[in-house]
């Protein structure tokens, strides 16, 4: 006896095909998601299936699955590194992996979808992790990673708009006092400080509510959420501290993943509907509250209790050592419980020892003027968004606001974090060594710009030499590790497929006045702002396969194609920007060659300066896509128009490809800042579709001669 969502006997080479549909999408939504849906198409026509695809690409959804293809499919392939809606396939075999396998593996895929679990809609995490090791791939970047990412790109407003309106109102309407700089309850400026209290209070509970949201989708929110605002409220529990964006973090995954078991207990018919809506939020939310606060949270008070009684046996010992440690604890966990203890202590002592509240006060702006200063010193490690996010962590660590530094704390924890401490122990221990005093309970620049701190040259001198340690040992670490957001996080063959185009779209697409402050730093340097800055460029872009939209023209001779001299690609690649062969052997000297080649058509009014754009490019993430192509790009003035150009390397060089490939077909594509995110990105979609074709890649490299190449090129459209 047949399941309902079993496909016919005998379909496939030897029986009528199978009728098929496919999901694709990746977290840049520009390149990976039509190569996945090119690769899938061609395979399944191959094997003597019909397949439909729907792309998730930076444009939106295209090719959309209907109702009636959801009906009649014999099984559903989601070739994602992104959440993908699956309610509408309940019923059928629904195979989930990486993009990179739908990219590697179609084939495989196809053949196993024949056999995966039929979705029950019931979100089951293991029939995913199942199905991504059968495809012998992995899920890539884990489900930990993109939740974790998740929860901090919905973080980043609140972080920014929070600090930022503290900020301007302390500046604006604080004075300094005893207690503080405290802004007069009847003024203007508190109302303004009150919004962007709120703004820092929403933060901790946005941060879990969404990685939870990322785990177990809507049902899990609510928890998660909830959980946040518990974590970073310690009164609940009897903790003066709480336990900010790590305690935030944990009820992320807690709740996140009770969700999903909760979601696997089998219940009666007539209870299911209101099982997302009503059961699950409700006893997901007590369960997860009742558990932080009866268990999580007297642990949690008892050692901030400690740790604070701990501090106080220090006060008669050497001062540096003293500031050594507040320094370490103020830059841990920027505003957590640890920084928190170190504060409340200081602040205690202000009328007694304000020498220890000067310790404090030059340590709590290190992390965020360090992590600025990080981003000022290596731009090319940092994309746009990161750039932008790291001005406005210049501006609140003036003013004392170390959460400033906490979406890059997030991100790449294992070098962030370390780097923090590293330099808030410097500033500290100088501090404390030339008896800095602070006298109100603040830190940052601010309180000595105020006159509430006394000895203001060292002080300055602390602060300085702790932001700088702060970012040349982020620099160092980042460098250690490639500079990839992803290296914290562990990462399979989809991963590492991901990165092949990670920050794509942020190094594409332009910046709008806040738009930055407020994108993700997420998903390798994918952004919301670049996705809606190619969602008006795209759409004139051709729409994601269905079975034959892929086919070579012909069985293989092109038509009617321009002549040698012709332009191609709307115009930016000529005979001018063709190469028949490079000389270079390497990927450096090959950037090098191809700007040369871009130079020649008098739109390059600074060659050296598209070179470093070009590298920096690279430094966020390889632009070898795999399949023997490689596609830099830039974006910069120092090209005067947008402008394409291509050249080949019959021997192949080594680019970082995640299928181990070397470029043999090397596309280099310029574009000025005011011109990012236009006609570029579209041509960019259509070179990944197009390439996917193994005969279009064969006749490209066989082409005879720049007139050829160019006949060839002719049929992107």
């Amino acid at each position: 006896m047949t399941s309902p969502a079993d496909p016919p006997n005998g379909a496939g080479a030897s029986g009528p095909g199978l009728k098929l549909l496919a999901v694709t999408a990746c977290p840049t939504g520009i390149a990976h998601t039509y190569m996945a849906a090119e690769k899938l198409a061609q395979a399944a026509e191959s094997l003597g299936h019909s397949m439909k695809v729907e792309t998730q690409g930076s444009i939106g959804a295209e090719n959309v699955l209907s109702d009636n293809d959801v009906s009649q499919a014999d099984g559903i392939i989601i070739a994602a590194d992104k959440d993908v809606d699956r309610s509408r396939f309940i019923g059928k075999r629904v195979l989930v992996v990486g993009v990179a396998d739908g990219i590697h593996r179609p084939e495989r895929l196809i053949e196993q979808v024949r056999n995966a679990p039929v979705y029950q809609g019931d979100g089951h995490e293991a029939e995913r992790g199942a199905a991504s090791a059968a495809s012998g791939g992995g899920k890539g970047r884990s489900v930990t990673y993109k939740a974790l990412m998740n929860g901090v790109s919905y973080m980043i407003p609140f972080v920014v708009v929070g600090g930022l309106l503290i900020a301007v109102s302390l500046a604006l309407g604080g004075d300094t006092t005893s207690k503080g700089i405290v802004i007069p309850d009847d003024s203007f400026w508190k109302t303004v400080n009150d919004i962007g209290s709120i703004g820092f209070e929403l933060m901790i509970p946005a941060l879990s509510g969404y990685i939870a949201y990322a785990i177990a989708d809507r049902p899990a929110l609510v928890p998660g959420m909830v959980g946040g605002w518990i974590a970073a409220h310690g009164e609940l529990y009897d903790s003066e501290a709480g336990a900010g964006f790590i305690g935030a973090i944990v009820t992320g995954f807690l709740a996140g993943y009770l969700v999903l078991w909760i979601k696997r207990v089998k219940v009666p018919k007539f209870v299911q509907p209101i099982m997302p809506i009503i059961v699950i939020p409700i006893v997901a939310t007590s369960a997860l509250g009742l558990f932080f606060i009866y268990v999580l949270g007297e642990p949690i008070s008892w050692v901030f209790e400690r740790l604070t009684d701990w501090l106080g046996g220090l006060t008669g010992t050497s001062a540096a050592l003293l500031g050594i440690i507040l320094g370490l604890m103020i830059a841990f966990d920027m505003g957590g419980p640890v920084n928190k203890t170190a504060f409340l202590f200081g602040a205690g002592l202000v009328s007694k020892n304000p020498e220890v509240m000067g310790a404090c006060a030059a340590a709590i702006p290190v992390p965020p003027l360090g992590q600025g200063l990080a981003t000022l010193l290596r731009r090319r490690m940092f994309d746009d968004q990161e750039r932008e996010t790291g001005l406005a962590a210049l501006f609140m660590g003036f003013f004392g606001i170390t959460e400033g530094a906490i979406p890059f704390a997030a991100a790449r924890p294992a070098r962030v974090i370390p780097a923090n401490m590293l330099g808030g122990a410097v500033a500290g221990a100088i501090a404390g060594v030339a008896s800095v005093e602070d006298n109100v309970p603040h830190g940052g620049p601010i309180v000595a710009v105020l006159g509430a701190v006394g000895g203001v040259p060292m002080f300055f001198v602390a602060v300085v030499v702790g932001t700088a340690v702060t970012a040349l040992v982020t620099i160092a670490l980042m460098s250690v590790g490639g500079g990839e957001r992803g290296a914290d996080a562990d990462a399979g063959a989809g991963g590492v497929a991901e990165a092949a185009v990670a920050g794509e779209a942020a190094s594409l697409a332009p910046s709008s006045a806040g738009a930055p402050l407020l994108a993700g730093v997420g998903s390798g340097g994918g952004t919301a702002a670049a996705s809606a800055a190619v969602a008006a460029s795209d759409a004139t872009a051709p729409k994601a396969v269905s079975g034959s939209a892929a086919e070579p023209r012909d069985g293989g001779q092109a038509e009617a194609a321009p002549e040698a001299g012709d332009q191609v690609l709307s115009g930016y690649l000529t005979e001018q920007t063709v190469k028949e062969r490079l000389a270079a052997d390497g990927k450096d000297a090959a950037i090098r060659e191809m700007a040369g080649l871009l130079a020649a058509t008098g739109k390059v009014a600074d060659t050296a300066e598209l070179v470093r754009a070009a590298f920096a490019r690279e430094d966020q993430g390889t632009t070898g896509l795999g399949e023997e192509i490689a596609i830099p790009h830039a974006k910069t003035d120092a090209v005067t128009a947008p402008v394409v150009g291509f050249a080949r390397s019959p021997e192949g060089i080594e680019w970082g490809a995640p299928d181990g490939t070397k470029a043999r077909l090397v596309f280099m594509i310029a574009v000025p800042e005011a011109a990012a995110g236009d006609e570029h990105l579209r041509i960019l979609a259509l070179l990944s579709r197009k390439l996917m074709g193994a005969e279009f890649r064969e006749r490209l490299l066989g082409a005879a001669d720049v007139g050829a190449i160019l006949r060839v090129l002719g049929e992107i459209e």
